[in-house]
């Protein structure tokens, strides 16, 4: 997938399709992490769907939810929900910056 260091550096054009590619499946990754939430919290919840998208988007923003849980089994599901969220949003960000810090790392091997 990328070149290694014995390899020439990509071109502008490839290296800017990695990442568009990369930050595509992240988007992605985020729409079901967010679909995800919102059924949790609709279903174990009831929430309407705006109250469960507001809560299950502060969650994976990193900010935390707005409703406080009642059920105990939508406590649960909010615990393990905010445990996931943090894990996605570390997996997101690491998907966004790895080309450019690969491309980095290679410029730093090429013979000029």
């Amino acid at each position: 997938m990328y070149e290694s260091k014995h390899q020439p550096m990509a071109s502008k054009r490839h290296f800017a399709r990695r990442v568009f590619r990369h930050f595509l499946v992240a988007v992605g990754l985020m729409l079901f992490s967010l679909g995800l939430g919102m059924a949790g919290y609709v279903t174990f919840e009831h929430l309407t769907l705006m109250d469960a998208f507001l809560n299950a988007a502060m969650l994976l923003g990193g900010m935390g939810p707005v409703n406080a849980p009642i059920t105990e089994v939508g406590k649960l599901f909010a615990g393990f929900y905010a445990l996931y969220a943090k894990l996605i949003f570390l997996v997101m960000a690491a998907l966004i910056f790895t080309p450019v810090v690969h491309r980095f790392l290679h410029s730093l091997h090429v013979e000029k």
